[in-house]
């Protein structure tokens, strides 16, 4: 398992440039304004930290210990309060409402129980917190690109670090019982990870 996360870790690593050029100016309006303690899950390289602000504090939650070093590179000269932790979205150790932002980006497709994931997230959320989002979502029923998202999803998953590239994310946000949950929807054009959504859900 070590030998696939250090392979998967050098994968991301080399489409963070790819990341920026289709998700920087959704993430530049999507980050804007944050303040206080933020949570990110799974942050991968890194890739989000040019987005946020100083004099955060910031609590990255990598389960792969193999991006550790990248997310660390990152966080060099900045002044943010980090701290690194190994710790799953769905067991994340932190106190009860003791988060203002959780960021989620191209994870929720990965955990092994999105709705077991999303009741954390929500108990570490102050009371008004919010959990930002852009993730991949499963196609329109009954249209050739779900039926090839399905098709695939067996060998994507062994290939992409658990992915589903069907997975009803925006469903499972709106059944997580936060008080609001906003969607906006796009496409990056490539299939099977085409349709994508972007938001906030507030506690």
């Amino acid at each position: 398992m070590s030998l696939y996360q250090r392979f998967f870790a050098h994968t991301l690593a080399w489409g963070d440039a790819a990341q920026h050029r289709i998700y920087g100016d959704r993430k530049r309006r999507l980050f804007t304004g944050l303040e206080g303690t933020v949570v990110e899950i799974g942050p991968g390289t890194g890739v989000n930290l040019p987005y946020l602000p100083d004099e955060l504090r910031w609590i990255g939650l990598e389960p792969n210990p193999h991006l550790h070093d990248y997310i660390r590179e990152r966080l060099a000269g900045r002044a943010l309060d980090a701290a690194l932790r190994t710790d799953p979205a769905q067991d994340t150790g932190l106190p009860d409402e003791s988060v203002d932002v959780v960021i989620s980006t191209l994870v929720l497709c990965s955990v092994p129980d999105v709705s077991a994931a999303l009741t954390e997230l929500r108990r570490i959320l102050r009371p008004g917190g919010r959990l930002l989002f852009i993730e991949h979502v499963a196609a329109e029923r009954h249209t050739p690109l779900c039926w090839f998202q399905h098709g695939i999803r067996p060998l994507w998953k062994a290939v992409a670090d658990g992915c589903h590239p069907d997975r009803d994310t925006g469903a499972l946000l709106q059944q997580a019982g936060f008080a609001s949950v906003e969607i906006e929807r796009f496409s990056i054009g490539v299939p099977p990870v085409s349709p994508h959504i972007m938001g906030t859900a507030t506690k």
